[in-house]
């Protein structure tokens, strides 16, 4: 865990993405997707920040935004110390060095013209000034940082599998020696074999480059072995963010507790005897979002004050944020059964 004395690497604050939708004859603008609606948090450097949440809630435009791939509505992120949102396109381009990206699907993010050896190398010829043996070398350096045999450097992406096709990205991102990483989701697309392989070389090379790492992903499971904190979000917001173990033990926003319930537990006899939360209703539209709490229409302890004030995202205990007017009591109102069973995973 790394010591949150220190300045954060990334400082995200007030993060807005807002999508605006146009109708009628003169395309008019009638609304706005809300995607991400103000969102805050730190992420500091060596971390692994976990970005958890149900698919369509903003994790993926969350950590696009963050790094500057959309322009973002609202809000600020310093990235090193600089702001982000205050730079020119040049500005900008001179940043993308210290901020990369690993997308979900490594088969849509690799051009399928492109050689292995051009795709690693293609940041190289953007950003830096290398003769052709430099880049080459370069380039081998980094299959061999990422398990790729340096004799399939020609080769094409078609001719590599997921798994392989992930660390040509992953390659590909550690080129310029960034800092920060986001990781979108970087094992989705592969087989369940295949993920623990990826995860584990992530792990590796964090330690080896000192890396920073925000971790989108839907497996809960792979989030607590990997991430050093996790922040779990709620259409377009973040509902709580904690220490991972803190999380996982002691989940305090009701989302939280109806996701971790969602757990399967490995052992049968245990599993027989846990309270899954379920809950009612469907996932409000980005477009038209909830007065209040943005969880209030699904929430087992909502009161009439949820419906009219956004609850404001505060800290509980130390290191621990959530968004929830009746923090104190979500424990207790959802059952004893549910947070004894949720702290066993």
């Amino acid at each position: 865990m790394s010591d949150t004395a220190q300045a954060p690497l990334v400082q995200v604050r007030g993060l807005k993405m807002h999508f605006p939708i146009h109708a009628g004859l003169f395309r008019r603008h009638v609304g706005d997707i809300k995607a991400v609606d103000d969102i805050s948090l730190d992420i500091f450097e060596s971390e692994t920040l976990g970005l958890v949440g149900e698919s369509g809630c903003g994790k993926s435009t969350a950590g696009r935004a963050i790094i500057s791939l959309y322009t973002i509505t609202d809000g600020s992120v310093e990235i090193d110390g600089v702001d982000l949102a205050q730079l020119d396109s040049n500005s900008l381009r001179a940043m993308r060095p210290k901020m990369q990206m690993i997308f979900q699907d490594p088969q849509a993010s690799l051009n399928p013209r492109m050689s292995v050896a051009s795709i690693i190398a293609e940041p190289l010829v953007e950003h830096m000034s290398l003769s052709s043996s430099e880049r080459l070398a370069r380039v081998y350096e980094l299959m061999d940082a990422v398990g790729l045999n340096r004799a399939f450097a020609e080769r094409f992406p078609h001719e590599f599998s997921g798994g392989q096709r992930q660390r040509i990205g992953i390659a590909r991102a550690l080129a310029l020696n960034p800092k920060f990483i986001v990781c979108d989701e970087p094992i989705a697309a592969l087989d369940v074999s295949i993920q623990a392989q990826v995860v584990n070389l992530l792990e590796d090379l964090q330690k080896q480059f000192g890396l920073t790492y925000l971790f989108i992903s839907h497996d809960l499971s792979m989030v607590r072995h990997i991430a050093d904190r996790v922040a779990v979000m709620y259409l377009g917001k973040i509902v709580e963010l904690a220490p991972r173990d803190t999380l996982y033990s002691q989940p305090l926003h009701p989302y939280t507790q109806a996701l971790l319930s969602a757990v399967p537990e490995p052992d049968p006899v245990s599993e027989k005897d846990r309270r899954h939360i379920i809950l009612k209703g469907d996932v409000p539209s980005p477009a038209n979002t909830p007065t209040g709490c943005n969880f209030c229409t699904r929430c087992p302890i909502a009161e009439d004050i949820c419906r009219q004030i956004d609850p404001e995202f505060r800290e509980i205990t130390p290191g621990q944020f959530v968004a929830c007017h009746f923090v104190g009591e979500t424990t207790k109102s959802t059952g004893e059964n549910t947070t004894g069973t949720i702290a066993q995973h």
